[in-house]
């Protein structure tokens, strides 16, 4: 696994500003300050999985909920990078879920006014479409990095299940 824990600067630039928005809003979603290591990773895998045979190479996890769920990038697109990669949640109660396609989409959801374990976790939308960004600065970091990915929640969410829909299915297989 890449050691270089440096967030993309589009990941760097949106979660300064998610830091800036804990406990103004409903989202459950508290980043870390970079990627966390192989080893933290790897940990952080076989403890969810129950696999002491896996590793965390397949992930960069960047944030977590209050229960201490995890979200991160699923390597698993081939010679694609990172922010290319599909962002997906492993909640501490065995919910998994993919959040958005790739970084880009996942700066929209954000600024949509939902996270990780929200968008796993059955978001339903507002009647007539989607919510407003519940601060004006997560716009702004999704307009300046992905301006082409420009998306409400629920079309990110449903993008992400359309592309891959077997992410639960994947994780379960590998639990013992």
């Amino acid at each position: 696994m890449n050691e270089d824990r440096r967030f993309p600067p589009a990941l760097a630039a949106a979660m300064v500003v998610r830091l800036d928005c804990i406990g103004d809003d409903e989202v459950d979603f508290e980043p870390y300050e970079s990627f966390l290591t192989a080893a933290e990773t790897t940990d952080r895998v076989r403890a969810w999985t129950g696999n002491g045979g896996l590793n965390g190479d397949d992930f960069r996890m960047f944030g977590r909920d209050g229960t201490g769920g995890s979200a991160a990038f699923w390597l698993v697109r081939a010679d694609r990078e990172l922010v290319e990669q599909p962002v997906v949640f492993m909640g501490s109660e065995g919910e998994t879920g993919v959040v958005a396609r790739n970084l880009g989409a996942f700066l929209w959801l954000v600024a949509d006014g939902i996270g990780p374990w929200e968008a796993a976790n059955s978001y339903e939308p507002e009647p007539g479409g989607g919510t407003l960004p519940a601060h004006r600065e997560p716009a702004a970091t999704a307009e300046q990095f992905a301006p082409d990915h420009r998306a409400s929640a629920a079309v990110v969410i449903e993008q992400a299940i359309r592309e891959f829909p077997d992410f639960g299915d994947t994780m379960m297989k590998l639990c013992r």
